[in-house]
């Protein structure tokens, strides 16, 4: 009688098992079924595996190489699943173009970025999603921008002063060897923040220095497998782990910012407009009256995040990456030199007006912009709602990854996509050519606010450092890197110069 009764005490243990792979298999049919709804107007892509789609196909610590490998076999408009979420990779100009700027609208939303949220960088601008908030934050900034002087000759004369302190800095070090980074971020920090907080800070401060090396921090522990999984399990960022740095690294970054706003809050006088931490407070001080508004301490502490990113990551990675090229191409710095000694000379700071009688340097800018790649991938954009990109369609919701290195390496547009050749940007009579491919600060509504803020620093610092200074490879250290490191953006390896004054 035990023998028979055996199977009927087991009947719990193979029902329940039963039972989960009946759900496995549905969980398998179902993921197979989506994939295939796709329809024929969808993207082409790699088949996704279940649950966890095509994330074994993406190496986080190269995502842009990863996504030109794929480009190669499905073409410049393809899909990707990772985890639950539906993604479309566009490439190549034509596709950009049409996705960030003919179609603007279509493609101006964000996707949600669970670590981001955590911390509360949606109440910003640069991963706020596209609704009224945005519109009404980023329009503020961009006033707010223009009244101090972005684009004018205000602010000119501040970059101008600083690049005055940048030369200071590299003469000091008397022609020995040393890494840039640090200096030229600091100059490159200063002139946004004379905007935004309405001073600069000494180069030995050492308050502003950890605010460096914090965001410097950040920017590593933001990239790679680490950060996917925090989005794909966001229940993850509540349990200890080694993932905890990003969080306390962030906070440490943003509590910086909040004590230069508590010191703005408690000597603000409404009658003396400061910088654009008082354009906001009045604003904030307008709110009490209007319901219908988005200023408040939040949203203060995390635009103002934004814009010191924006204003000091890309611009003082451009700078490094143009320094790095003049040392490996000391033909086309001894040309810069004589440009310059024939349009400025030595007896003055360059200024903007210099510019347009300077093609080859600004040539020699704007080659570094496009082969520096610094935001390979941009930021994610997510469709607003149902739209078509070369003929495909894309669903509102669906995550878009431009792929600006497709357009910015394009062999069928750049004579040398992969060498560094200033010639790009001139024509047969050596007169300076804008190329509409060249998109480092994307394009469409997202465009970043700071552009002409941007251009001024690249043209004024680069000009002034070149007019001093001779840049050169230290003896007996070997050739430096070409090859760039990701994070979240392409920068150089890091490296040493001798800046000997000319």
């Amino acid at each position: 009688m035990a023998l028979l009764q055996l199977p009927g005490s087991w009947c719990p243990v193979w029902n329940a098992t039963l039972i989960g792979l009946a759900f496995l298999l549905l969980a398998l049919l179902f993921d197979f079924m989506k994939y295939r709804r796709r329809g024929a107007g969808s993207p082409p892509g790699p088949c996704p595996l279940p649950f966890v789609g095509n994330i074994f196909l993406l190496d986080f610590n190269n995502l842009p190489d990863s996504l030109s490998k794929l480009r190669d076999k499905y073409g410049n408009v393809f899909s990707l699943q990772m985890f639950k979420d539906q993604a479309v990779v566009v490439s190549g100009y034509e596709a950009v173009k049409e996705a960030l700027v003919t179609k603007s609208e279509d493609t101006a939303d964000r996707p949600s970025i669970p670590f981001f949220e955590h911390l509360g960088f949606d109440n910003g601008i640069a991963f706020t999603r596209y609704n009224r908030e945005w519109k009404e934050r980023r329009r503020f900034a961009l006033s707010t921008l223009r009244d101090f002087g972005m684009g004018k000759k205000s602010i000119a004369e501040r970059v101008r002063e600083e690049a005055g302190y940048l030369c200071s800095a590299f003469r000091a070090t008397e022609g020995q060897p040393f890494d840039p980074y640090l200096l030229v971020y600091n100059a490159v920090s200063n002139v946004i923040c004379s905007i935004v907080f309405g001073d600069r800070f000494d180069y030995d401060d050492e308050k502003f220095q950890r605010m460096i090396l914090l965001s410097r921090q950040i920017s590593e522990l933001e990239t790679g497998i680490s950060a996917q999984m925090l989005n794909i399990f966001p229940w993850l960022m509540k349990i200890p782990g080694p993932h905890q740095k990003l969080f306390v690294a962030q906070n440490n970054y943003l509590d910086f910012l909040r004590s230069i706003i508590k010191e703005h809050k408690d000597t603000w006088d409404p009658n003396i407009r400061r910088d654009f931490i008082d354009a906001f407070l009045e604003e904030i001080d307008k709110s009490e009256v209007e319901t219908q508004t988005s200023f408040n301490e939040t949203t203060l502490l995390f635009t103002t995040a934004d814009l010191f990113t924006a204003g000091t990551e890309t611009t003082s990675t451009t700078i490094r990456w143009s320094l790095l090229y003049m040392l490996l191409n000391p033909h086309i710095q001894k040309r810069v030199h004589e440009e310059i000694d024939n349009v400025i000379g030595r007896n003055r700071l360059p200024t903007m007006e210099d510019q347009p009688n300077m093609p080859f340097t600004n040539a020699v800018i704007h080659e570094t912009q496009r082969q520096g790649n610094i935001l390979p991938l941009a930021l994610f954009h997510m469709a607003y709602k149902d739209t078509s990109i070369q003929g495909f369609n894309i669903t509102k919701g669906t995550t878009i990854i431009p792929n600006l290195t497709s357009v910015l390496k394009d062999e069928t547009i750049w004579e040398k996509p992969y060498q560094f050749y200033p010639e790009h940007f001139l024509d047969a009579q050596g007169h300076f050519v804008k190329r509409e491919a060249l998109i480092p600060f994307s394009a469409g509504r997202r465009i970043c606010v700071g552009e002409q803020l941007a251009k001024m620093d690249l043209f004024l610092l680069f000009t002034s450092l070149l007019q001093q200074f001779n840049f050169s490879i230290p003896s007996k250290e070997p050739r430096p890197r070409e090859d760039p490191v990701y994070t979240f953006s392409l920068s150089p390896a890091p490296f040493r110069i001798c800046a000997e004054q000319r």
